[in-house]
């Protein structure tokens, strides 16, 4: 009885070692031929040719970006001059508005008025760092982002003609006085 069992032992042994050889010849056998297989297949697979005219034509993607970041100058607003040709548009009314718009680098901010005891008209937004300073000869615009000063000596086309003071809300106050 042991011979029997300690033949049907190696008997098993041989079979399941014969067994995986021949599945581990197919194996090597699919992978060698399944390889160039694929590599053909991909050379075989060709791109789709690009259409010969568009009926829409696409902006270039550099100048939709420019595009879209870019805000119109409001309409009625007043154009600033300043030193070193920089320029920035004003709308709004000084004297009595609470919220100006500044159009700088051609993008729009919404200036809310700020209360001063010097005499000078301030509009700043805490959110975007913007800060208008105006005092009766000129303008001064400032970045609390990087604290600087954007620019400096605006003035307006009649300011600098006639030299007349700028139209603060503390320059009305002292025609009403009067």
């Amino acid at each position: 009885m042991n011979k029997l069992l300690i033949a049907s032992v190696v008997g098993a042994l041989s079979l399941s070692g014969m067994l995986a050889s021949t599945s581990a010849l197919a194996a090597d056998a699919t992978t060698t031929t399944a390889a160039p297989a694929k590599a053909t297949a991909k050379k075989a697979v060709a791109k789709r040719p690009a259409p010969a005219r568009r009926l829409i034509k696409r902006k270039p993607a550099a100048e939709a970006k420019a595009a879209a970041k870019t805000d119109p100058i409001p309409e009625g607003s007043t154009k600033w001059s300043c030193n070193e040709g920089l320029a920035f548009y004003l709308k709004g009314d000084m004297k009595r508005d609470q919220v100006v718009t500044v159009n700088w680098a051609k993008k729009d901010y919404q200036l809310p008025r700020e209360a001063t005891t010097t005499g000078a008209d301030r509009f700043h937004d805490a959110a975007t760092g913007m800060d208008l300073v105006v005092i009766p000869t000129k303008a001064m615009l400032f970045s609390d982002k990087d604290s600087s000063r954007l620019a400096d000596e605006c003035k307006t086309d009649e300011m600098a003609a006639a030299g007349t003071p700028a139209p603060t809300q503390s320059n009305a106050l002292i025609k009403n006085a009067q």
